[in-house]
């Protein structure tokens, strides 16, 4: 728990429970803002939360399986009766209902669905992917008609009684339902009563396809400042509106893959704690295996180069310090570069800007620890020949790693491959090898070994 104040709440909850006071319980919950509402529930035995969810008022529960992990909501879904699914689902927004829905099994998913007051405005975007356009949209928004006069437009917005999500930007269609501008609620209030909408709107409308990738979603959103976004087919008939809310989640959802990734590991599906030691296992265990594999390329070059180090023995002290200088080199230009990549500061075009960028970083770098790592050295009692191989040898794996860096990231999205795969252990086992095979090779010129 994040705050003193919901861990009290929580050990009242909790107290409540016990007594099986489940109509005090739900008092207790239904205080909270919807955000708290769920982080407390997500405290509580999948026992009590069946037990409990019924008892809330259905707008709340809807709340709290809005704000919960999907697998987590589909599971205590699961476990209501069919009738109670369907009054909390009823009141989730449609987005919300619908990969909810897309997550349960297809018999019970249709049931709930065939329930519903009004299954047609959850029923389209059960056709889109969740992790596109058309999975992130919602079908509840007001479409204005271009002819409309402003007062027009302010007296359906007053039927229309928008909800949490309505947007202060409203969307123009001609009589086919194409997509045809935008005006926003000040100049609506501000135009004369009789002025039309398609005098005043704005016509250069941001708009994606329902098949969009939903990163590239908020990417878009956070580039414009858009608090809305509308998804439209390939007749650029409006489909629905993303709102800004569901970026939010989606910049958490894929902030949180990428972090995952960096880490050398797949992504987790759920929250941690409620993914089982199983599942964890399964998401790590191929990386490491790889990664171990990888790593023996190391063990590879040490035989290899078994009779350099018999004749200088004290080649082996810096091994190291080599290697690790080099991984963690290549470790901040990758995450660098894949951020830049993220945030859409370079793309594929610029993949021989970044390589002379990082050539030229690589080069400073190399030459500040080359004469760092040439006193120490020293230091250590070694001959001038040593400490110069090791000084010349650490300039060339930081510039090696650098520029490897940089381009391995470009090259991994050039091949639709999540560029966050690359980074991290990835990387440091990479150089290690490479970099092993540059000391031993500038130790045999320089030693003559």
């Amino acid at each position: 728990m994040e705050t003193p104040i919901l861990n009290h709440v929580l050990i009242q909850l909790q107290a409540a429970l016990e007594r099986d006071d489940l109509v005090g319980a739900a008092n207790i919950i239904e205080a909270l803002h919807p955000p708290d509402q769920a982080e407390l529930f997500a405290e509580l035995d999948e026992e009590d939360q069946v037990a409990l969810l019924p008892r809330l008022d259905p707008a709340d529960s809807a709340d709290i399986l809005e704000e919960l992990d999907d697998e987590d909501a589909a599971e205590l879904v699961a476990a209501l009766p069919t009738a109670t699914a369907i009054r909390i689902v009823d009141e989730m927004e449609p987005d919300e209902a619908a990969d909810l829905l897309g997550d349960l099994e297809p018999e019970h998913a249709r049931a709930v669905l065939a329930g519903l007051d009004d299954p047609d405005e959850i029923h389209p975007l059960l056709l889109h992917p969740d992790d596109s356009a058309g999975g992130l949209m919602t079908s509840e928004y007001l479409a204005l008609r271009r002819r409309m006069t402003a007062a027009e437009a302010l007296e359906a917005i007053h039927d229309w009684q928008p909800d949490k999500e309505t947007s202060y930007y409203l969307y123009v269609v001609d009589r086919d339902l194409h997509l045809c501008g935008v005006v926003n609620m000040r100049q609506l209030i501000v135009a004369a009563p009789q002025a039309i909408l398609m005098d005043i709107m704005n016509v250069e409308v941001i708009s994606v396809p329902a098949g969009t990738d939903q990163e590239e979603c908020a990417r878009l959103m956070a580039r414009y400042d858009l608090e809305t976004l509308p998804v439209v087919d390939e007749h650029h008939t409006l489909l629905g509106v993303i709102t800004i809310d569901d970026v939010i989640d989606v910049l958490e959802e894929e902030a949180t893959e990428d972090i995952q990734r960096l880490g050398g590991a797949e992504p987790l599906e759920g929250s941690y704690l409620s993914t089982g030691v199983l599942t964890i296992t399964r998401k790590r265990i191929s990386w490491l295996l790889l990664l171990f594999i990888t790593e023996s390329l190391t063990g590879t070059v040490l035989r290899h180069f078994e009779n350099e180090l018999h004749s200088a023995v004290a080649l082996a002290f810096f091994v190291p310090l080599l290697i690790g200088t080099g991984g963690n080199a290549g470790s901040q230009t990758t995450s660098t570069v894949i951020r830049a990549l993220a945030v859409g500061d370079i793309g594929l075009r610029d993949a021989w800007g970044a390589f002379w960028h990082e050539l030229r970083t690589g080069t400073l770098l190399g030459l500040c620890m080359g004469v760092v790592a040439y006193i120490r050295a020293l230091s250590w009692g070694t001959g001038q020949s040593l400490a110069l191989t090791v000084s010349i040898a650490i300039f060339a794996i930081v510039v090696w790693a650098n520029t490897l860096g940089s381009l391995l990231p470009l090259l991994a999205a050039k091949f639709k491959i999540d560029p966050t795969v690359v980074s991290g252990p990835a990387m440091s086992t990479l150089v290690d090898a490479t970099g092993l095979f540059i000391y031993f090779t500038i130790a045999g010129i320089i030693l003559g070994l």
